[in-house]
């Protein structure tokens, strides 16, 4: 072979060696690029081809998109638990200051009147502390709800049950209408929020009935806890279902403004939802749906 022929493969070979080491550098300087925007929490995947380089570079991608999401999700729940630390601690700090206000005064005089107050505000403070627990847990996911299909009778039955003396106390009625109404939901968690509802009734309801029904739709369950008190205005709707939310027809009453936010964890975290339907001065509905399948 000719001189020419042996010159023209070296520089052939010389010249492809050139290419594959730029393709290298390329590959290894986009890996490098991809992991300082990790780094600085900036990634974004792309689209990749799936030459033998580009699958290493395909699967960092994937990889950092998985390390991304997970960091941000953790970043939220971070948040999540700063914000519901900074509500106890903003929440709490009335009742304990007024709890050793009074213990206080005991030690100076007996008074009934004082240990009356003191008893309310230590129950008002296990409520709130009692009503965080369960929210956070929900929040967090150390809890779960496991929904399952049943009858929406007896928790109707149970959760009206635990208020009939106080209803009654106040001159209310309440009732609870049978029902074969069935859904797919968790017992415990939806009585939690099935009695919250009640609860609410009975403490804004000076006079009057409550009334404690379901209705079954073809996707839904529908309870219904209406009662003939003073109602909501509609301006607070938007924000009723906030945690610590208290609307204006709640001065005076009993309460820390966290119950209907549980509602609301626990409706969605069973594919539910809650709706209020009232006119002010004319009672209100909290109306609980639950998913039939």
């Amino acid at each position: 072979m000719s001189n020419l022929f042996w010159a023209t493969l070296l520089l052939a070979a010389l010249l492809l060696a050139v290419w594959e080491r730029y393709r290298l550098q390329r590959t290894l300087h986009h890996l490098d690029h991809m992991l300082d925007d990790a780094i600085q929490g900036r990634f974004q995947e792309q689209d990749f081809n799936e030459s033998l380089l580009s699958a290493l570079e395909t699967k960092l991608a994937h990889y950092l998109s998985a390390s991304a999401v997970s960091t941000q999700n953790l970043q939220e729940e971070k948040n999540k638990i700063k914000t519901l630390i900074a509500d106890i601690s903003h929440q709490t700090k009335t009742p304990i200051a007024n709890i050793m206000l009074y213990t206080q005064l005991l030690e100076e005089q007996a008074d009934e009147s004082c240990t009356a107050a003191l008893s309310a505000q230590t129950r008002k403070l296990q409520s709130l502390i009692d009503a965080l627990v369960k929210t956070s847990r929900l929040e967090t996911g150390v809890l779960t709800l496991h929904p399952r299909p049943g009858p929406l009778w007896p928790i109707m039955e149970e959760a009206a049950a635990q208020f009939e003396a106080q209803a009654s106390e106040k001159g209310l009625h309440l009732t609870v209408i049978s029902t074969e109404a069935t859904a797919v939901f968790d017992p415990k968690w939806t009585a939690e929020a099935l009695c919250n509802l009640i609860d609410n009734a009975v403490k804004y309801t000076p006079e009057g009935e409550i009334m404690v029904r379901a209705i079954a739709y073809e996707l839904f369950s529908r309870i219904d806890v209406e009662d003939t008190g003073p109602g909501i205005p509609e301006d607070d709707f938007n924000r009723l279902f906030q945690r610590f939310y208290r609307g204006s027809a709640s001065y005076g009453a009993e309460g820390v403004g966290i119950g209907l936010y549980l509602v609301r964890q626990i409706a969605e975290g069973q594919g539910g939802y809650i709706k209020v339907f009232s006119k002010h001065g004319k009672g209100a509905k909290f109306s609980l749906f639950l998913p039939r399948t």
